[in-house]
């Protein structure tokens, strides 16, 4: 098909697709939001209430890689269907829920659909164009939409938990989820990859799903027991101790779930590596600097969310359009280090913050950096990872980065939270005096919070500048060279190209009705 009458195929592909990314963002940003009433409404304990997020997360970050997998085994876009579908059945199963453990399961489905369809729709979206710029602006209009439906969900969080229900926050995907199945069904044509021979890889997934949820139970255990409890270092040992394991299977099995080629390759596990330290630094410090927004300048749940905006709008100008421009004329390595000292400049401005530090010119130019570095970043990364892969492999590097973004964020929200506290307890620690009266006592505690954020912030500051050097020491600026020959396609299979040159027009096709 000439390529100007494929474009408007493809854009309306690109539109359907992208609201698998939104429906995910539209679910992780409104539940935080509604947290505080989810617990209140089900009276949660304090220390149990961070599972109606963990859940969502354990579901999603440990089965990611199998997902990523099954696309490529049973079909991208059969896979994505079927994820679009279990989502939003989820996602009403929470509104509806009625006793925790009906939420807690209802949340942990929403993670295990998310697994599905995130890296399918990634991978679809990485395939609609064959040159590297098509790719970057594909990827960027997707992370883009990601970007735009964080600030929505913030936002929509805000007000049907302050106007409304909370229950209305977890019934927007239905929504979202029948358009963009009728809009997938329509415009996305595989090819459907036939069931091969290949046999899935269970132990690998069991493996690499038990190390996740090791390390993501013992990084939130951390601030309740310590580094060094009997408790979090089991766990740990337990995560390192699974993870040896899945490596050694993976090496092992004649169809590994992850092929270690991928990960060894030093542009593609720089740019994950590289790309989980960033998403680290971003998140870990949301959930300290939104204390800080509640505990010390007194905003509620909606100006909390409101507050975010100009990090949202950041990422969406760096994903759209910056990374965009930048990749047309710089190399990867160049960008995506860029990106993340951007970002870091944001976080070393965020560590500034006091008691009265004023939301314009203190918040505001920090948020802005921040949101615009890692917006240049993702797009970069993601273009980078799924660049010059085999058709059969881009489903699993698609869930490989995703992979990396949850185990990121999972890591930067335990250690960073658990440094601002420990640093607000020690600032109370070391001012406290006899004689203190109730009002001295509260002033205090509210610089202790501050303290403890502007303290976060810095170190997020280091995580990033760390990142930035990853990403230039080993990404590789070379081309790399393509292969002259292609491998022979079986009968009844499509082939995309060898590794080493990209997908080509058979990887993936629109059509309308």
């Amino acid at each position: 098909m000439p390529d100007h009458r494929s474009r408007p195929r493809r854009g309306a592909a690109l539109a359907f697709l992208s609201l698998a990314q939104l429906m995910i963002v539209l679910d992780a940003t409104v539940a935080n939001v509604a947290a505080p009433a989810v617990q209140s409404a089900f009276g949660i304990a304090d220390g149990e209430r961070h599972w109606i997020i963990t859940a969502f997360g354990l579901g999603f970050g440990g089965l990611l890689l199998l997902g990523g997998r099954l696309a490529d085994l049973w079909g991208r876009r059969r896979v994505l269907v079927a994820g679009l579908i279990g989502f939003s059945l989820a996602s009403a199963l929470s509104g509806a829920a009625v006793t925790v453990s009906m939420l807690m399961t209802a949340r942990a489905l929403q993670g295990i659909f998310a697994a599905l369809l995130s890296p399918a729709a990634l991978s679809l979206v990485a395939a609609l164009s064959t040159n590297p710029a098509g790719r970057a602006r594909a990827v960027g209009i997707y992370a883009a939409v990601g970007a735009a439906g964080g600030g929505a969900g913030l936002v929509l969080g805000g007000v049907f938990t302050q106007f409304a229900s909370w229950r209305w926050a977890f019934l927007i995907s239905p929504v979202v989820g029948a358009v963009a199945v009728a809009g997938v069904l329509v415009t996305v044509r595989g090819p459907e990859q036939p069931r091969t021979r290949a046999r899935l890889d269970l132990p690998g997934a069991g493996l690499v799903a038990a190390a996740l949820v090791a390390l993501v139970l013992g990084l939130t255990g951390v601030a309740r027991h310590g580094w060094m409890a009997r408790t979090t270092v089991t766990l740990f040992t337990a995560s390192i101790v699974l993870l040896a394991l899945f490596c050694l299977v993976e090496s092992k099995v004649r169809d590994p779930m992850v092929p270690l080629r991928l990960v060894a390759h030093r542009s593609r596990g720089g740019v994950l590596l590289s790309l989980g330290l960033a998403v680290s630094g971003q998140f870990g410090l949301l959930l300290a600097l939104s204390y800080y927004l509640q505990s010390v300048k007194g905003y509620t749940p909606l100006m909390t969310g409101l507050a975010y905006l100009p990090m949202m709008a950041g990422m969406l100008l760096g994903s759209s359009r910056l990374g965009y421009l930048l990749t047309r004329r710089l190399q990867p390595r160049l960008i995506m280090a860029f990106g993340c000292l951007l970002a870091g400049a944001g976080l070393l401005s965020l560590s500034q913050v006091q008691p009265a530090s004023p939301y314009l010119t203190a918040l505001l130019p920090g948020l802005s950096l921040l949101g615009a570095g890692i917006g240049t970043a993702f797009t970069v990364a993601v273009s980078t990872a799924t660049h010059q892969i085999a058709a059969e492999d881009s489903g699993v590097v698609s869930a490989m980065v995703n992979t990396a973004q949850q185990v990121g964020a999972a890591l930067g929200t335990a250690v960073l939270n658990a440094l601002a506290a420990r640093t607000a307890g020690a600032y109370m620690s070391a001012h406290a005096t006899t004689g203190h009266g109730g009002t001295e006592v509260a002033e205090l505690r509210i610089q202790a919070v501050a303290h403890g954020c502007a303290t976060a912030a810095l170190w997020a500051s280091c995580v990033l500048a760390l990142a930035a050097l990853i990403a230039f020491v080993l990404i590789d600026a070379r081309p790399a060279p393509t292969r002259a020959v292609r491998p022979p396609v079986r009968p009844g299979r499509t082939v995309a190209g060898p590794e080493g040159a990209p997908p080509g027009p058979a990887s993936v096709s629109c059509r309308a009705r």
